[in-house]
């Protein structure tokens, strides 16, 4: 099995920052895509960011200049680095990846953690 823990989250004041880790474990050949998604109350989950196994990062463009991903193929890590937060910002972010368990395992399975809550207000 595979788990998916993230940390970090909390109350922050406009500007300010935060950084966003999730660490995956279990049974783990490789981690393809990794990343992170968002649900603000009364919206619908949305794309924040991710990261590919080589490095492509993608983000929403409501993020882009202010947030950034990087990954620890070797920790089976990923971080978000959230700057300039503003309270928009506000939401459960959940860490998701796909993972594969086994080299047989070409497209692997699809993860989702149980998310960190980001509260950005004054």
């Amino acid at each position: 099995q595979v788990q998916l823990v993230e940390s970090g989250g909390g109350l922050v004041q406009p500007g300010g920052s935060l950084r966003l880790s999730c660490a995956a474990s279990g049974t783990i050949f490789s981690i393809n895509a990794i990343g992170w998604y968002r649900q603000a109350p009364g919206k619908q989950r949305e794309l924040v960011a991710t990261i590919t196994a080589g490095g492509i990062r993608k983000y929403a463009d409501s993020v882009k200049g202010r947030f950034a991903i990087s990954r620890d193929n070797a920790k089976n890590t990923v971080n978000l680095q959230m700057n300039r937060l503003k309270p928009e910002d506000t939401a459960v972010y959940y860490c998701n990846a796909r993972i594969r368990s086994t080299s047989g395992d070409y497209y692997g399975m699809e993860y989702w953690g149980k998310g960190t809550l980001v509260t950005v207000s004054s």
